[in-house]
């Protein structure tokens, strides 16, 4: 991999913004790559520890999960490079029951502390639907208005081929939450995408894998080179964009 890696995004100092250990790595673990890659500041905060994150509790006892997945995510970012962390300190499913201004203030401080120019982040629908998703993008958007949206905001979002292509896996390993309506954006309409090929497959690939506890039971059921190329693509739509898309579709019901 080199930093002229083909459609390498130009985002400036990288802040991204997540719920759980391993979001970061589905959705942007690319895009980190190329950012240190390229010399940039990357930094990832998550909301909770993920322990409640489990569908194999014999293997991942539950009373250890949130050390165990704390120990993945430092894994999984050293591969991409990356050294800044930092723990919003939320429990795991509870977000939207933390009281809002408070979340916002403290995703305020988070921007005015790393002065990012670029954030990413999940859209408002959360990607799969997952209530902590959803809840994740509105305190980042609030704040990212209240602090003068100075910097660029992303949320990470998918293709209408990635549909096409995944959208029997997706169905049949039930990804979307009940009510969820997944994001789609016109490849022409993103603010950047990010192939991952050659060496950079190889790292997103490493930096998911180290998200044992996560991704052990999805490999066993799809396949490991099915998994590999199921998230090889990252894309990524401006938050102006992507609300100004939702306004027109409401304005024309």
């Amino acid at each position: 991999m080199s930093a002229n890696h083909p459609g390498t995004p130009a985002t400036g100092t990288l802040l991204g913004i997540w719920a759980h250990p391993d979001d970061e790595a589905f959705l942007s673990a690319g895009l980190m790559a190329l950012a240190r890659k390229a010399g940039e500041r990357v930094v990832v905060a998550t909301a909770t520890r993920g322990e409640s994150g489990t569908t194999d509790p014999t293997r991942w006892p539950l009373e250890q999960l949130a050390q165990v997945r704390e120990q993945e995510l430092a894994r999984s970012l050293a591969v991409v490079g990356v050294s800044e962390h930092r723990w919003l300190g939320h429990r795991d499913g509870a977000l939207a029951g933390v009281r809002r201004a408070a979340a916002v203030a403290q995703t305020a401080a988070l921007l005015e502390e790393v002065r990012p120019d670029t954030v990413v982040t999940f859209g408002p629908e959360g990607m799969t639907g997952h209530e902590d998703h959803r809840t994740i993008s509105d305190w980042v958007t609030r704040a990212w208005h209240e602090t003068g949206r100075t910097c660029r905001l992303w949320y990470a979002t998918l293709t209408p081929g990635f549909h096409r292509t995944w959208g029997g896996l997706n169905d049949e390993i039930g990804l979307w939450f009940p009510g969820a309506s997944p994001p789609v954006t016109r490849p022409d309409e993103l603010a950047a995408r990010v192939e991952c090929t050659g060496r950079l497959s190889d790292l997103k690939h490493a930096a998911l894998r180290a998200h044992a506890s996560q991704t052990d039971g999805l490999v066993r059921t799809v396949g490991e080179d099915r998994f590999r190329r199921w998230w090889a693509v990252e894309s990524f739509v401006s938050a102006q964009l992507a609300t100004a898309q939702k306004e027109a579709s409401h304005a024309s019901r």
